[in-house]
């Protein structure tokens, strides 16, 4: 049983991953890990950081603009606090990207 477990959440034993799940795993530790980075480039709506962003949620490359325009309007309902989360974070830009 825990083999399986760490297998299916690993990638290895010749389980796969869902596609869905993995992405979720590789935003959330990408945010995690880039933070600050992420908080200044979409408070100037650009840079590598939001760029990856970009990438890793799967937005195409012609609709980048947009996203990090919307990210930028919308920067202090993403960051809501210096303590904010990884996870709030993703769940804020997941809100805003959602909205029209």
């Amino acid at each position: 049983f825990g083999n399986q477990t760490f297998g299916i959440s690993s990638g290895t034993l010749e389980c796969n991953q869902p596609a869905a799940f993995y992405g979720s795993l590789m935003l959330h530790r990408f945010v995690a890990e880039n933070m600050d980075n992420l908080a200044k480039d979409i408070s100037r709506g650009q840079g590598e950081s939001l760029e990856t962003l970009a990438v890793l949620m799967g937005v195409p490359q012609q609709q980048r603009g947009k996203f990090s325009a919307k990210l930028q309007s919308n920067f202090g309902r993403i960051f809501t606090s210096p303590q904010v989360t990884e996870e709030e974070v993703v769940a804020n830009i997941v809100t805003v990207t959602k909205t029209t």
